[in-house]
């Protein structure tokens, strides 16, 4: 079967979904989480758009050991540089560089003819390879353009030392006939051709990025471009899950395959989604809660009879088990553990000994403790920062009855070690805590969203809060999790003030988009 690489930005193009901000140590547990999975190239973010996303960049680039990590640069040299500064360490070290070929952004957004893009783009990827062994160079809007003048540009950048050209679908316009065809006229009339790799990069605007993406793979593509859960811009970019599960299940039709481990999609959906505050919808395909559950009558009965019936793909395709060891009050130290190792997590000593402390915190309040329980632990613990200084919630108390002015008392510890207690009042319980937290916090401070989850089921699941703030004008998500709603509340909200005011330019996003 023919070998088709996966080529992941969940942590560029993923991260600039509206409201979604990682912080470094975030996105270094995603790329790892990624190696596991097993992509081939991972584009770790974009460089040159801040000093916080080039050292996200330069950290999962020294960090990565079995994926080639990219990062993206516009067509301008002072980009090139920083992306190399940023990935020269890098096992593989792999820029991607991008410059819109359609007739609407040559006019209006560039402001070039198509003989100064041309000659850009030649200068650009020249530049690029003086340093980097790997360029690939992408046509913004490539299913806009004029296929003679996509002929023309390719050749001459293939010609210049690109060795992968992406044709992206950039605004999620295309059909999979239009996209197929694209790639086959491509294939037959650039000449050296031949020395590149073609890469497919679809957004899902009309809802065909994961068809277009099969469709250019028909076509002569030999690398596949997408996010997981299908996150990015506007309706997001093909879903690599889906795309996966697709070329497995379908090997009969399609004749190709990945180094995709397909056990990882479901923990590498779950992080994702609990990183970026994205929940999966129920009714996605492949990960989506409702993907293995049937509830009509006549589904259910072919299932007891056989599962092949009405499931095309199982639950251990995907890494969904039901796990035989139950963990709770009476388990010790050596049982969690191995329960990390089954898991997939590496914690040090001192992160075993906080989540142990956070594990047995958990049994004293809940009989059993789930995967999803221990997934909420052992993220929280593996990427909270607990050297630098922050608010931290000290007590809190509401009082709260249907004939009364809900009222909260809170206390915390402020940045600067002192402890400081405030009441304050709302018209619920969850704008009281609020309220009062501003009170104690002297900044401008803003509540844009609030969601609420269920980690797990039964009444004693645990509650898992997302927020987004804006922190002095600065857009932040929080999130915070915990058996009572308020205090899961309480945290969600801290957790986002902390992130800005120990690095607010961390949350201030330049984005690109191809």
């Amino acid at each position: 079967m023919a070998h088709v690489k996966v080529f992941d930005t969940t942590l560029r193009d993923g991260e600039q979904s509206p409201g979604v901000n990682l912080n470094q140590l975030e996105k270094l547990e995603i790329a790892k989480q990624l190696e596991r999975f097993g992509v081939d190239i991972m584009e770790a973010g974009f460089p040159a758009s801040s000093q916080s996303e080039f050292h996200s960049v330069q950290t999962i680039a020294r960090t990565i050991e079995n994926a080639s990590v990219t990062g993206l640069a516009r067509a301008k040299k002072s980009d090139i540089d920083t992306a190399w500064e940023a990935l020269k360490d890098a096992a593989e070290p792999r820029l991607h560089i991008f410059l819109a070929t359609s007739p609407i952004h040559m006019t209006h957004k560039l402001q070039k003819t198509p003989q100064q893009v041309i000659e850009t783009a030649v200068e650009m990827v020249s530049y690029a390879r003086e340093r980097f062994p790997q360029v690939e160079w992408s046509a913004e809007d490539a299913c806009r353009s004029d296929l003679d003048f996509l002929v023309s540009i390719v050749e001459r950048v293939i010609d210049a030392g690109a060795t992968v050209i992406n044709l992206p679908d950039t605004v999620g316009y295309t059909t999979p006939a239009e996209y197929g065809e694209m790639f086959r006229y491509i294939r037959e009339h650039v000449p050296n051709i031949d020395q590149v790799s073609l890469s497919a990069h679809c957004h899902d605007d009309l809802g065909m990025a994961v068809a277009n993406s099969l469709a250019a793979i028909e076509n002569g593509a030999t690398q596949i471009e997408g996010t997981i859960n299908g996150i990015g811009e506007r309706a997001g970019n093909a879903s690599l899950e889906e795309i996966a599960v697709a070329l497995t299940i379908r090997n009969n039709f399609y004749n190709f395959q990945t180094n995709l481990v397909l056990s990882e999609i479901k923990r590498t959906s779950d992080l994702v989604s609990k990183f970026t505050g994205m929940k999966v919808p129920r009714n996605k395909a492949v990960v989506g809660e409702n993907a293995f559950a049937h509830e009509s009558g006549i589904h259910q009965d072919g299932m007891l009879k056989n599962a092949s019936t009405y499931e095309i793909i199982t639950p251990e395709m995907v890494g969904i088990h039901k796990s035989n060891l139950v963990l709770g009050k009476h388990s010790g130290k050596h049982a969690f553990i191995d329960k990390i190792n089954s898991l997939g997590y590496s914690l040090s000593e001192e992160k075993i000994k906080e989540a142990f402390a956070s594990f047995k915190s958990l049994t004293d309040r809940k009989k059993e403790v789930t995967d999803e329980d221990l997934f909420t632990i052992l993220t929280d613990v593996q990427t909270d920062s607990q050297e630098l200084p922050k608010y931290k919630l000290e007590t809190f108390q509401v009082q709260y009855g249907s004939q009364n002015i809900p009222t909260a008392t809170v206390a915390l510890t402020n940045p600067e070690g002192a402890r400081e207690e405030l009441a304050g009042t709302g018209r619920g319980s969850v704008e009281a805590i609020y309220n009062t937290l501003e009170g104690l916090i002297h900044e401008d401070i803003h509540l844009e969203d609030y969601r609420l989850n269920s980690i797990g089921e039964g009444r004693d699941a645990l509650a898992e809060v997302h927020v987004r703030l804006t922190v002095n004008e600065v857009a932040v998500n929080g999130r915070g999790a915990a058996q009572d709603v308020l205090e899961a509340s309480a945290h969600a909200f801290l957790n986002a003030v902390n992130r800005v005011l120990m690095d607010p330019k961390a949350y201030t996003k330049q984005t690109a988009n191809i």
